[in-house]
């Protein structure tokens, strides 16, 4: 090896005098080297396909600055830093590498801390999460053309959930000024073209100051509500260009909207409507944008002891209270005189029966004369393309306003309104609804116990077991439940706000498990125990997220909902079948997730999560919980692979 091996220093001095004899001259016919003619470029030699490093020429000329201690990506991240983010979760991409490196070198990696992803659907999926506990946004950064095509459908769950994502996109605007090869293909003319439909506002800033009036607007907009995405577009020269030493740079500073109330003439006619209802409901949607929402719900509904259906895109009212009366919600519309919507997202939905049939048609379930109130932001702002915003609904009162920010005044109104009568009757009304109240979760008991031990395990019991693992802590869910037959929403007791995040907005799968880990990510601070309910479909969309959560060490315990299958759309199937009458024993063809079955343990493992499983005895559920649930008190995250029942 000693005689036939090339020093070190014998490598570089032969590289070297290799290289001094490229530069300085070019191949002539027979090898021999001639000097290059004045002004003639060197042809190139070699493949057409050599990388792009390769093929980047040096134009000659006088020589050039190299280096720079003041790029403009360091003034983005001191923009950034007054808007208040605590992350910024990325796949690394060249089109922003400057800001990249100005958020890990001049932002010390701190307000925003640099969450590592590896898909642009996951970056976007955790800051949707995240903002459902926290409050506020969480910034992402997408690569190019490449990296906001993946980012987009997580872009349109946020966008249906009016969920306010903040996206800084990366591009190479200047066109003389991009790299050859692959920056050509991952820069655009229009870059927040890709998803406009679905943004409530985009910008493509030209110069520094320009940057910093639009980043501190797109803030302001996100967060007004209707509350939606928003996509800043970051040019590359922007980023990585030397600020000039005569700039003269500001950040505008930052003032919130005040969000609108319900007109005050509006509002006292529905007090009085309420006030001499017989049988109000109160519905909620996407009500409760902070903590305050579920305070001043439970105030209103307690004023007129009203019962409450929680549609459960957000966490709206207490469970276990006994004015939620959520199970029963098609019985209490159908009976209402006086029916108040605040922040539906479907309102007709709500108080009409569609039938899904070869012939489709649809029905009130009202009660004539019944009087329809809505009070919602998303009156607003309504875009066409993208059909989120369902039927027209016919109601009696609209308010173009923010639910929250118009139940003070209702309460104040619905005050006035009271008479020492009806006083009386509400709290006959109150002790009826409290003992339905009880039947409803006596029921939800009794129909838990069925299947109880069966295997594959029923999401009754992965429910229960689960509960009565977390219950005495200080916990919260941050998983849809409509996968599982609502059992969690039937049987624990949700009190705190942050304890439940809701349904995905646009139900676009590969949602929960990003979504899961964002929002675990905003509880961590506050030392919550943490759990999801993880559908086994919607993980395999993007499982690399699984990484970022070992990697950061988000503690989250993530218990697979293992049907085997997107069983919604082996139902689908079935429907279709028995609609053309064909039986529904293929309907597992295309729409299962079998032969192979997935090892999600060892998946799990092999990217740095503690797993156990597959569970199939349900009498071992329990130990296993426990024992991830360990880890995850440790601070780190875990899995537990259980095999259960469709639904």
């Amino acid at each position: 090896m000693r005689k036939t091996s090339i020093g070190r220093r014998g490598f570089l001095k032969r590289a070297a005098v290799t290289g001094a004899a490229i530069v300085g001259s070019t191949a002539a016919p027979g090898g021999l080297a001639s000097p290059p003619v004045a002004g003639q470029v060197p042809a190139r030699s070699g493949p057409a396909s050599a990388p792009a490093a390769a093929r980047e020429s040096d134009p000659g000329g006088s020589p050039d600055v190299l280096t720079t201690d003041r790029p403009g990506g360091d003034f983005m991240v001191d923009v950034m830093k007054t808007l208040d983010f605590e992350y910024v979760a990325a796949n690394p991409g060249s089109s922003f590498r400057g800001l990249h490196e100005s958020l890990i070198n001049h932002g010390g990696n701190k307000a925003p801390e640099f969450i590592t992803c590896c898909h642009e659907e996951s970056s976007v999926a955790m800051a949707h999460g995240y903002f459902k506990v926290e409050g506020k946004p969480m910034a992402v950064l997408a690569h190019g053309t490449v990296g906001l095509q993946h980012a987009a459908m997580a872009i349109y769950n946020a966008y249906c959930d009016r969920v306010p994502v903040y996206v800084i996109a990366g591009n190479s605007i200047d066109a003389t000024q991009r790299r050859p090869g692959v920056e050509w293909d991952h820069s655009v003319q229009d870059a927040a073209s890709l998803v406009r439909d679905f943004v409530k506002w985009d910008d493509l800033p030209i110069s520094l100051q320009h940057f910093a009036e639009s980043a501190v607007r797109a803030y302001k907009i996100a967060m007004t509500p209707p509350m939606m995405p928003v996509v800043i577009v970051a040019d590359g020269g922007l980023q990585e260009d030397p600020i000039a030493p005569d700039a003269a740079l500001r950040i505008p500073k930052l003032t919130m909207a005040t969000p609108p109330q319900g007109d005050s003439g509006a509002v006292a006619e529905t007090a009085r409507l309420l006030a001499a209802a017989e049988n109000p409901v109160i519905v909620a949607g996407r009500l409760a944008r902070t903590p305050a929402g579920m305070a001043r719900l439970v105030e209103l509904a307690e004023l007129l002891q009203a019962p409450v259906v929680d549609q459960g895109e957000r966490m709206n009212f207490p469970s276990r209270h006994a004015l939620n009366h959520s199970d029963r919600a098609r019985e209490l519309v159908g009976a209402a005189d006086v029916i108040v919507g605040l922040e539906l997202t479907d309102f007709w939905g709500t108080v009409d029966a569609y039938r899904d049939q070869l012939h489709r048609t649809s029905r009130p379930i009202t009660k004539p004369g019944a009087r329809l109130v809505s009070i919602t932001a998303g009156d607003l702002f309504v875009k066409s393309n993208y059909q989120d915003q369902q039927r027209y609904p016919e109601v009696d009162i609209a308010m173009a306003a923010d639910g929250e920010a118009t139940l003070p005044a209702l309460i104040e109104a619905v005050k006035r309104s009271i008479t020492a009568d009806r006083k009386r009757n509400f709290e006959e009304r109150g002790r009826s609804l409290a003992a339905g109240r009880q039947r409803l979760l006596d029921r939800a008991r009794t129909e838990a116990t069925y299947a109880w031990d069966a295997s594959p395990i029923s999401t009754a019991r992965l429910s229960a077991e689960l509960w009565a693992q977390i219950k005495d802590s200080d916990w919260a869910l941050v998983s849809p439940i409509d996968f599982v037959s609502r059992w969690p929403m039937r049987l624990w007791s949700f009190d705190k706000p942050y304890q439940y995040i809701g349904a995905s907005g646009g139900a676009g799968v590969g949602y929960g498990a990003p979504a899961a880990i964002g929002a675990a990510l905003a509880h961590k601070k506050h030392g919550r125990l943490v759990v999801s309910i993880q559908a086994d479909g919607d993980l395999m969309y993007a499982p690399g997220v699984l990484w970022t959560a070992a990697h950061h060490k988000i503690p989250l315990l993530s218990v697979m909902h293992n049907n085997r299958a997107y069983h919604q759309e082996v139902m689908h199937i079935q429907r279709m079948a028995n609609r053309h009458q064909r039986g529904v024993t293929s309907a597992g063809i295309g729409t299962t997730i079998e032969n192979p079955n997935i090892d999600y343990a060892g998946l799990a493992r092999s990217l740095g999560v503690h797993a156990e499983g597959p569970i199939t005895d349900p009498k071992e559920l329990g130990g296993a919980l426990k024992r991830a649930l360990d880890v995850v008190k440790r601070g780190e995250p875990a899995l537990v692979d259980v095999i259960t029942q469709p639904r």
